[in-house]
């Protein structure tokens, strides 16, 4: 059954103590109100979905484009910075205009939650591949941590692409799955998930129940 996500704020990492003592790293996420800005259905677009909207951001309504424009004065509220779309399943389609919460997941559900990974900038094998490098012995003349050889001889005469080097590292979309919902501060609108999520704090993360 698929239903609706939500979109929330990486506050951070912290440490959350059960009522045995035990204690579980945790990931806190803020969770802004979600407000239902578009629809999509099968009839008139091929599928099913939800789009929301959330996160304030300080431009004006005039600084914003004439599409989205007329997303946010439909329903009269002022510009978001994030719109997302999540397909849902017929009887899951919501109306315009509802706002959702934190509460929308409940304690011990599992969720996926998708982000964009931290930029590590240009890394080599050993950090960005797990090489396991060259051998540190004589003859070994300050390449300890390189690639080895890349291509082939005559034939083919070439590196094939996909070929792991060094590049840049991170900065990807990243989706974490299972992760296991510890708490729900629905007064302060936040999710305690257990584990870490991809991004840096005050990044965007993208919450929905896990497949």
């Amino acid at each position: 059954m698929l239903r609706s996500g939500l979109i929330a704020t990486k506050i951070g990492n912290s440490s959350y103590y059960q009522n045995d003592g035990t204690s579980t790293h945790v990931t806190i996420l803020k969770v802004e109100e979600c407000i239902v800005s578009d629809i999509k259905t099968d009839e008139r677009h091929g599928y099913n979905a939800v789009q929301l909207t959330s996160i304030d951001t300080k431009k004006d309504i005039s600084n914003i484009n004439k599409p989205q424009r007329k997303i946010f004065s439909t329903i009269k509220i002022n510009p978001k910075k994030i719109l997302k779309e999540f397909k849902v399943d017929s009887e899951n389609i919501l109306d315009v205009g509802t706002v959702l919460n934190a509460d929308h997941f409940k304690i011990d559900q599992y969720v996926d939650a998708s982000s964009f990974s931290i930029g590590k900038g240009f890394a080599g094998v050993m950090k960005r591949h797990n090489f396991g490098g060259l051998r540190a012995s004589h003859g070994v003349s300050i390449s300890h941590r390189s690639h080895g050889s890349t291509g082939q001889n005559q034939d083919p005469g070439k590196v094939f692409k996909g070929k792991k080097m060094a590049g840049h590292m991170g900065a990807t979309k990243v989706t974490i799955q299972n992760l296991k919902v510890i708490d729900v501060d629905t007064e302060n609108s936040l999710l305690i998930i257990k584990g870490s999520v991809p991004g840096k704090k005050n990044s965007t993360i993208f919450i929905k129940d896990s497949i």
